[in-house]
């Protein structure tokens, strides 16, 4: 393929099935293409999206892994660590493969092949880590931080590839309800392993219970990727000219100046990840408050998976309706109930209402916040765009647990309202300064 990068060589060619004879169609017969495999990319990604979210809510990075943390160090610096991978670690490397996918035809070889070994096997490893605490806990900590960064970075460097794989398979009035209902499905099955997941923490004794979570949530997230492998994407000849990396980044500043409408949402949403500052230390705050049971985290966890239910499920089908613009004000709106919960709150049980409403703001972000990129670009930039994207708001994903580390040395009050305030300048510049790009 001409449009390969120079850099690429024969073994990795292999390795991504590069060489592979493919039909390469116009946009037109890619449409036609698209419509005719849309029963079975809708249900193969489905179950993908479905064993995925199952697995990832054993190891969530808001209630199950600050546990494990927990009972492990009294340090705060792993928690605020653990923010930001969970934050930002996925958003943060997409721009940096956005040069190279968009030119090539397929993405489905960088998403199924690179993906397993940069996303879904560290998945597999995570039982190292609570094995690991039988001999050291600092030894536990240090393994469970390296294997979440290598997964966080590593869904963030096919992230891009993927969501442009799914945008081919998928028609634009149908993404919201793709990525809705196979949400509430994969969060339905969460909703019993949370439930599942709090006996475990209860009853069998630390660590084994966290191995065995671990070693269930690994076995879910491959059985994800089966699924994933069996998309059949279209594929279209990539019309994107080759770009060295420097050519590429000095090109990327006249994107956001000319594209006024999208450097206003690029803002918006670095402002919404900054919100989210105060996520990363709810669970840590309610056991040293109010000294919680494990079994009440499995059910901030369970509260947590409900509200993304019923987020990524209504804003998904409200979104294909109304666009995704509205529904991320509705989630920013969401954010600011939710942390002012956790600001007022008098005992525990409030914080089940604001793991409950997070999970709303979570899988609104989740489907908008994707989808809602894609629609302000042509289809041979839609690498680039998510990239910018998703980059700038891992950035203030970053930044945010930080900020919310130098907040908790005052008091968890002061992080909750802090979170409370930028949630809501976020909902104002959605909902004043960018327009919905579909009515442009």
């Amino acid at each position: 393929m001409s449009n390969l990068p120079t850099i690429t060589r024969r073994p990795l060619r292999r390795l991504l099935q590069l060489d592979q004879p493919v039909q390469l169609l116009t946009p037109d017969e890619a449409e036609v293409e698209r419509d005719r495999h849309l029963r079975w990319n809708f249900l193969v990604n489905s179950f993908d999206v479905i064993f995925f979210m199952g697995g990832l809510s054993l190891i969530s990075s808001t209630t199950i892994l600050p546990l494990f943390i927990s009972k492990l160090t009294s340090s705060t610096l792993p928690l605020a660590l653990m923010a930001m991978l969970a934050q930002g670690g996925f958003m943060l490397p997409q721009l940096l493969t956005a040069n190279i996918i968009e030119r090539l035809d397929r993405k489905k070889p960088i998403v199924v092949n690179i993906g397993f070994l940069t996303e879904r096997l560290p998945a597999i490893l995570f039982i190292l880590a609570p094995l690991a605490a039988y001999r050291s806990p600092t030894l536990a900590v240090v393994l469970l931080l390296l294997l979440y960064s290598w997964f966080t970075f590593g869904g963030g460097m096919v992230a891009a590839a993927w969501q442009d794989m799914i945008a081919r398979c998928f028609p634009v009035t149908q993404r919201g309800r793709f990525f809705g209902g196979t949400m509430f499905i994969g969060t339905l099955l969460g909703v019993g392993a949370a439930s599942i997941a709090g006996q475990v923490l209860d009853r069998v004794a630390f660590p084994l219970n966290f191995i065995y979570l671990f070693a269930v949530a690994g076995m879910a997230i491959t059985l994800s990727w089966t699924f994933l492998a069996l998309t059949r994407e279209p594929v279209v000849k990539a019309s994107v000219p080759r770009r060295t990396t420097r050519q590429y980044l000095v090109e990327l500043p006249k994107v956001v100046q000319t594209d006024h409408n999208f450097r206003s949402f690029l803002l918006a949403r670095f402002v919404l990840a900054l919100a989210e500052m105060g996520s990363g230390f709810l669970t840590v705050a309610a056991i040293q408050m109010w000294a919680i049971s494990d079994g009440m985290v499995a059910t901030f966890t369970t509260a947590s998976l409900v509200g993304q239910t019923a987020g990524s499920l209504l804003m998904g089908f409200l979104a294909d309706r109304r666009g995704h613009r509205l529904s991320l004000e509705l989630a920013a709106l969401t954010a600011v109930f939710a942390f002012a919960l956790a600001w007022l709150a008098p005992d525990p049980n409030w914080f089940i209402g604001t793991f409950f409403l997070l999970g709303f703001f979570s899988g609104a972000r989740i489907v908008s916040g994707m989808l809602v990129v894609v629609e302000f670009c042509a289809p041979e930039k839609r690498p680039t765009y998510i990239g910018l994207t998703n980059t700038l708001a891992g950035i203030g994903s970053m930044a945010a647990p930080l900020l919310g580390a130098l907040l908790v040395k005052i008091s968890y009050t002061w992080v909750f309202a802090a979170s409370v305030v930028v949630s809501l300048l976020a909902f104002l510049m959605l909902r004043f300064w960018v327009k919905e790009p579909r009515g442009l």
